[in-house]
């Protein structure tokens, strides 16, 4: 789904968060301990003080699409998010990947945290969300999923091109990505491999959505930049074990 990233990327600490801050004519993002860089954007109806799970069962809208392939959306999954978005944006280890481009190395548009099935996330609703998405989709999927890929994007600048995850078995296989997005509202686009007319669900403030049957294989999804002020938005994404 939205790219995670595993390798040697540049790690970012309590003391390094300004670095992460773009500066120059372009933008003034102010250096804190927190990642909150741009505007603030809190839910009008998700106010909550502490952060909850809703049911999946009942509400979840499935959206078929071709070959195989479909999306789950509930949007307001998570009360209260702004509580989790507020620990995410702290200092939990992101981590700054670059990429080469012709002769140049650059920054990938976002930061990046990923956690393995046997560490503890940050925050614990989001065990919680892990353990009702496997309940639910479990049946479904016949496994769990296990990793927790986290992506950061500051403001309207940082995005994720076209892709699907088909590194592993979601090259060849049906899998599941589970996204549960806190923080400012940005779209999730989508389109058939190779182009074509695209979705578009906007996401954000505890709202969820899974890609799953032969999405990742047959089907592509973006998070594109936009000039309008936007607020961080956090990006959390469940997998099972082997797809990345």
């Amino acid at each position: 789904m939205e790219k995670d990233a595993r390798k040697d990327p540049v790690p970012l600490s309590a003391r390094t968060l300004e670095a992460s801050l773009r500066t120059g004519p372009r933008a003034a993002r102010t250096p804190a301990v927190s990642l909150r860089t741009g505007p603030s954007q809190p839910s009008m109806w998700d106010l909550a003080d502490d952060a909850t799970l809703g049911t999946l069962a009942g509400r979840v809208v499935r959206h078929e699409l071709s070959h195989g392939a479909w999306v789950d959306h509930l949007p307001g999954w998570v009360s209260g998010s702004d509580a989790v978005l507020d620990v995410l944006l702290g200092d939990i280890g992101w981590r700054e990947d670059r990429r080469q481009m012709y002769e140049r190395e650059v920054a990938v548009p976002r930061l990046l945290r990923w956690y393995g099935g046997s560490e503890t996330l940050p925050h614990p609703l989001l065990t919680d969300a892990r353990e009702a998405l496997n309940r639910y989709y479990g049946p479904e999927l016949g496994e769990r999923f296990v990793s927790a890929g986290m992506c950061l994007y500051r403001d309207g600048r940082d995005s994720v091109a076209w892709h699907g995850d088909r590194i592993g078995r979601g090259r060849s296989a049906d899998t599941m990505v589970a996204i549960v997005s806190f923080g400012s509202p940005r779209p999730l686009l989508l389109r058939p491999a190779g182009g074509g007319q695209s979705l578009r669900f906007p996401l954000g403030h505890g709202d969820l959505v899974v890609m799953g049957g032969s999405c990742q294989r047959t089907w592509e999804h973006s998070i594109p930049k936009t000039v309008k002020p936007v607020g961080p938005r956090v990006s959390v994404q469940f997998r099972p074990a082997g797809v990345a």
